[in-house]
């Protein structure tokens, strides 16, 4: 069971009705723009590797009906594993999208998380980021 405890700030208003007003300051974002969809999903990734390694869950089948998505995508999701480690940490450091599309999608990376080699994968993840 999961409890949230928050402040909560009554105000009366016209005819004695009372509104919640939340009393939490207003968080500015540092950068303007959102998260690119592909480094939420390598996050995502991450965290879904170290909760099968640690047993909280037992197979991807496990993960894709938590998350709601099919076995298939979280195949797809889970792929992005392996890439070196130089790629993951780079795609987790996208900028911010401002405006327009991602720089880049997870179906563009699905290429080089196929390959074994980490010296080929950083060959075609310079590639991709040049052609940009």
């Amino acid at each position: 069971m999961i409890k949230v405890r928050r402040k909560l700030h009554l105000i009366r208003r016209d005819h004695g009705r009372q509104v919640v007003a939340d009393a939490a300051p207003r968080v500015v974002p540092d950068q303007p723009g959102r998260i690119p969809r592909v480094s939420r999903l390598m996050a995502l990734a991450i965290h879904f590797d170290r909760l099968l390694r640690e047993g909280k869950l037992r197979d991807q089948s496990d993960l894709a009906r938590l998350a709601h998505v099919t076995q298939p995508r979280m195949t797809q999701i889970m792929n992005l594993n392996h890439l070196a480690p130089d790629i993951q940490e780079a795609i987790l450091q996208l900028p911010s999208v401002v405006e327009g599309r991602d720089l880049f999608t997870e179906r563009d990376l699905r290429p080089i998380a196929r390959l074994w080699d980490w010296a080929k994968q950083r060959a075609m993840w310079r590639a991709l980021r040049n052609s940009r």
